[in-house]
């Protein structure tokens, strides 16, 4: 028993430094491989990532609110009027000041949402003080649940083209 004792740890003593060797050649070649995987984007603009607060992966963090309704249920027509004109002209203030990219009412659901918005904001914080700004949402007409999202930098490139395409405004 000794001997096989004594043979198996002569047996370590003599192969470890060439496993140790080889498990390094193994991790090179992996660290290898995944630089070789890498895709470098050819159209890479570095001016427009930095403009729009792109990361490496070209996207950035904004916040989606989902606008639902609110606990605020009058049938004070005027008051609807008041804040929903209020609420439009919100938006566009929003967009204007490079805040919101998206906002789109959706249709009638199960669930009460109303619409929702892409803010270009980092935090839920940032977001609910624009969000105190649109009279619906303040009169609780209106009520928000706010998420974080991580989309694409570019999101607001398209606003460009989209005020090239109506014909009426709301």
């Amino acid at each position: 028993m000794k001997s096989i004792l004594s043979f198996f740890i002569l047996f370590l003593a003599l192969t470890y430094p060439a496993f140790a060797s080889f498990h390094s050649v193994l991790q090179e070649r992996g660290k290898k491989a995944k630089a070789e995987t890498t895709t470098v984007n050819p159209a890479y603009d570095a001016a427009l990532a930095k403009k729009l607060g792109a990361d490496d992966y070209g996207m950035k963090s904004f916040v989606l609110v989902i606008l639902k309704t609110g606990p605020n249920t009058t049938a004070d027509a005027a008051l609807l009027s008041e804040c929903f004109r209020g609420h439009m002209e919100n938006i566009n203030r929003l967009v204007k000041e490079g805040k919101l990219v998206v906002a789109g009412p959706l249709a009638k659901n199960e669930q009460h949402y109303r619409g929702i918005f892409i803010l270009s904001v980092d935090t839920t914080e940032e977001a609910e003080k624009l969000l105190e700004s649109d009279p619906a949402v303040r009169e609780k007409l209106l009520a928000a649940d706010l998420y974080q999202w991580y989309g694409s930098a570019a999101l607001p490139l398209y606003l460009e083209q989209a005020d090239k395409i109506w014909k009426k405004q709301p």
